[in-house]
C-alpha cells in the first residue's frame, strides 16, 4: 500500500489528467488527489475511477478543482 499520491494536472488537458490517475493506480496507491482544471476532468477521471473500481470525491480549494479517488483495499 502506498501513501496518499498527489498528481497536479492543472494546465493539462484530456486525457493527461486521466492518464496520470490511471498510472497512480497501477502503480498501487490506495489514494490519490488530482488537482485539474480542465473542463472535460471530471468526466474523465470518473470514468477511469469506476473501471479502477475506486470512489471519486470532487471538491474546490483555493478556486481549483481537486478530486479523491480511493480505491476499495
Amino acid at each position: 500500500m502506498t501513501p496518499k499520491t498527489l498528481v497536479d494536472a492543472r494546465g493539462l488537458r484530456c486525457p493527461w489528467p486521466a492518464i496520470r490517475l490511471a498510472r497512480a493506480l497501477r502503480e498501487g496507491a490506495t489514494e490519490v488527489e488530482i488537482l485539474a482544471d480542465d473542463p472535460a476532468a471530471p468526466g474523465e477521471l470518473a470514468a477511469v475511477a469506476a473501471h479502477a473500481g475506486a470512489s471519486l470525491t470532487q471538491a474546490e480549494r483555493d478556486g481549483v478543482a481537486f478530486f479523491v479517488v480511493k480505491t476499495k483495499a
